[in-house]
C-alpha cells in the first residue's frame, strides 16, 4: 500500500500515487481513497512559471520544433577540464575537489565498494585549455545555439568560506585565474551564439566541505562530511551560488542549481556499484542518506534565492536577468511483467521514489522527509523553480515484492533494488516522462538538459533521432520543453568509470594533443540543429515506430 496523509490537501496524484500537505496527526490512508480526493491546486512555482510559458501557436510541422527551441550540448567541469596538452598541471588539474580526491587515493582506489576505473583525471580532454576550438566545433560545425557547462566550486574557492561574507570578501579570496577562465569561457560562448546555460554544482564538493575518502574509511567520525554537514554544506554553496551570480550575471541569464542530486544520493549512500558510485560510497547508510536528501533539498532552494537576488542583469535582452532551475536525473518507470499488479505497485512506487520525492520538494514545497510516500508543506522551498531539467537515459523495469525490501530506506521499497539499472535505452520513455511531468507540474517548462547513449560508435544516428522524436511528439502533445542539450559534447572523464565509458559527438584521442574526431551522429544533430527539425529522410531512416493506435 502507498500512504498518503488522511484528511490532507493532496497535491499531486501520479498514476495513483498521491502526495499530501498536512498539519496535526498524519493516519494512513490507502491509494482508492487517493483516486477521490480532490484535484490539486497549482502552486506558486506553476503559477509564475506559467507567466513565461509560449502563446497559443499553430499545430507544429512534423518534428519541426518551436521557435526558439535551444539546442545544444553539455559538458561538466570535472569531467572535460583536465588533461590540458600544454598548460602546466599547476594551471590545468583541480586536486582540490572530493572527487579527485576519491579517484586518486590510496584509500578508495584500493576499495572494492568504490569501483573506480583508476584512471588519473588527467586523462581527461583538457577543455580547460582547448575550449575555443571545442566551443567552435558545438557552433559551427554543430549549428547549435546553447551550450551547458558547469563552474567548479574548488577552482573558484579551493579555501574555505565559513567566515567570510559579502561579495566584496568572496571576491578578495576568490582564485583570480579561475574567474578569469570562466570569464573567458563565457565570452568565447556568447562570440559564438552560444547561449550559456551554467550548472552551479555538478556532483564536486570541495575538500574543505568533504573529505571523499575519509567519510568512505569511517562515515561516522570524518570530517568535514560534505552533505552530512548539512547547515554548513548547504550555507557555503548558497553563499557560492550568490557569489557566482553576482560575477557572471551579465554573462548569464539561464542557471542550475544541483546536477542529478538522485544521482548523489543513491550511488553515495544507498547502493554504490560498478554501474555508478559517488562519495563517499557507503552501502546502505539509510539514516545518512535521509540527511542528505533533506540538504539536497533547502540547497536547491537556497542557491535559488541568492541567485536570484544577486544576477540583476538581463544578459540577452528578454526581460528576464535570471532562469533557475535544477537538473534532476529522471527516469521512466514500469513493470517487468505488466500482468502482475505487484510489479505494476512496485514500478510506481520507484518512479515515486526515484522521481517524484525530490522533484515535489523542489517544484511544489511538499516535503517527504521519511520517503514513506506523505509530505508536509514549505513555504520555504515552494515557488523556486523557473524550469525543470531533466537528464533523461532510461526505463527501468521493476520486479515487485511483498513487502519492503530496505523498510529502514522507505516502506515504499516493494521491489528488488538490485534488478533497477540507469542505463537501458528507451527513446518512448522520455515521451511518457514528459507527459507525466506536465501533468504533475503544470505550468512548469522543462528543458532537456542531457541525454546521450552510451554506445555511440554502434547506435549513435537512430539514437539522437529516436529520442528527438519521440520529444517532438511530447511537444505537439501538450508538453512545454524549451530546449535538448545533447549528453555530450565530447569524450569526458565518465566519473568512477575514468576514460572507459565514451558518450561524446567528437571522440577523444589519447595522443597528447588529444585529438577530436566526429563521430557520425554529430553529423546527424547538426543538420537537426540547423533545421530546427528532424529533417523527413533522417527521420525514415532512424525515426521511432508508427505511434501504437488508441
Amino acid at each position: 500500500m502507498r500512504v498518503v496523509a488522511k484528511g490532507c490537501r493532496v497535491l499531486g496524484v501520479v498514476a495513483g500515487l498521491g502526495l499530501a500537505a498536512c498539519s496535526g496527526d498524519a493516519q494512513v490512508q490507502s491509494v482508492a481513497d487517493v483516486d477521490a480526493a480532490e484535484t490539486p491546486d497549482e502552486g506558486d512555482a506553476a503559477d509564475d512559471a506559467s507567466d513565461d510559458a509560449p502563446d497559443a501557436k499553430e499545430p507544429l510541422a512534423e518534428y519541426q520544433f518551436p521557435p526558439g527551441f535551444l539546442f545544444g550540448t553539455a559538458v561538466a567541469g570535472f569531467q572535460v577540464d583536465m588533461g590540458c596538452p600544454t598548460l602546466p598541471a599547476s594551471e590545468c588539474e583541480d586536486p582540490n575537489s572530493d572527487w579527485y580526491q576519491f579517484v586518486t587515493s590510496p584509500v578508495t582506489l584500493e576499495s572494492a565498494q568504490t569501483y573506480l576505473a583508476g584512471h588519473p583525471p588527467s586523462d581527461g580532454p583538457g577543455f580547460w585549455e582547448l575550449f575555443e576550438a571545442d566551443l567552435d566545433r558545438a557552433a559551427d560545425e554543430l549549428n547549435t545555439n546553447a551550450f551547458r557547462f558547469s563552474l567548479e566550486w574548488s577552482r573558484i574557492f579551493p579555501n574555505a568560506t565559513d567566515a567570510l561574507d559579502g561579495y566584496d570578501a568572496l571576491k578578495a579570496a576568490a582564485d583570480p585565474d579561475a574567474l578569469a577562465r570562466y570569464h573567458a569561457i563565457l565570452d568565447a560562448a556568447r562570440a559564438r551564439g552560444l547561449d550559456p546555460l551554467v550548472t552551479i554544482n555538478h556532483y564536486t564538493l570541495p575538500t574543505w566541505i568533504h573529505d571523499g575518502p575519509g567519510c568512505h574509511a569511517d562515515l561516522a567520525g570524518c570530517s568535514p562530511r560534505g552533505w552530512l554537514d548539512k547547515d554548513r554544506t548547504v550555507t557555503e554553496i548558497a553563499k557560492f551560488a550568490g557569489f557566482a551570480a553576482r560575477e557572471f550575471g551579465a554573462k548569464v541569464d539561464r542557471w542550475a542549481t544541483l546536477n542529478e542530486p538522485f544521482a548523489v544520493l543513491l550511488p553515495g549512500y544507498i547502493f554504490p556499484s560498478a554501474e555508478r558510485t559517488n562519495p563517499p560510497a557507503r552501502l546502505m547508510a539509510f539514516d545518512e542518506a535521509k540527511v542528505v536528501f533533506a540538504a539536497l533539498v533547502e540547497a536547491h532552494a537556497r542557491m535559488y534565492d541568492a541567485v536570484k537576488a544577486a544576477d540583476t542583469v538581463d544578459a540577452d535582452a528578454d526581460g528576464a536577468a535570471s532562469l533557475v532551475g535544477v537538473v534532476y536525473g529522471a527516469a521512466a518507470t514500469g513493470p517487468k511483467d505488466p500482468t502482475s499488479a505487484l510489479d505494476k505497485v512496485a514500478a510506481e512506487n520507484v518512479f515515486y521514489l526515484w522521481n517524484m520525492a525530490y522533484m515535489n520538494a523542489v517544484v511544489l514545497g511538499q516535503y517527504d522527509g521519511e520517503l514513506d510516500g506523505t509530505a508536509v508543506p514549505r513555504a520555504d522551498l515552494q515557488g523556486r523553480m523557473d524550469y525543470l531539467g531533466i537528464n533523461y537515459y532510461t526505463r527501468t523495469m521493476v520486479e515487485g515484492t511483498e513487502g519492503a525490501t530496505l523498510p529502514d530506506l522507505s516502506p515504499l521499497t516493494t521491489f528488488n533494488p538490485l534488478g533497477i539499472s540507469a542505463f537501458n535505452d528507451d527513446p518512448q520513455g522520455l515521451h511518457e516522462l514528459m507527459m507525466r511531468l506536465t501533468d504533475a507540474f503544470p505550468g512548469v517548462p522543462i528543458v532537456i538538459t542531457e541525454n546521450g547513449s552510451f554506445a555511440p560508435e554502434d547506435n549513435g544516428p537512430e539514437y539522437v533521432v529516436q529520442h528527438l522524436a519521440w520529444l517532438w511528439r511530447a511537444i505537439r502533445d501538450g508538453a512545454d520543453v524549451r530546449g535538448y542539450f545533447y549528453w555530450t559534447l565530447l569524450d569526458n572523464y565518465e566519473w568512477n568509470h575514468g576514460m572507459d565509458i565514451r558518450m561524446g559527438l567528437y571522440a577523444v584521442g589519447d595522443a597528447q594533443d588529444k585529438p577530436r574526431t566526429a563521430r557520425a551522429h554529430a553529423a546527424v544533430y547538426a543538420r537537426i540543429a540547423d533545421e530546427g527539425a528532424i529533417p523527413a529522410d533522417l527521420a525514415a531512416q532512424h525515426g521511432p515506430p508508427e505511434e501504437p493506435a488508441e
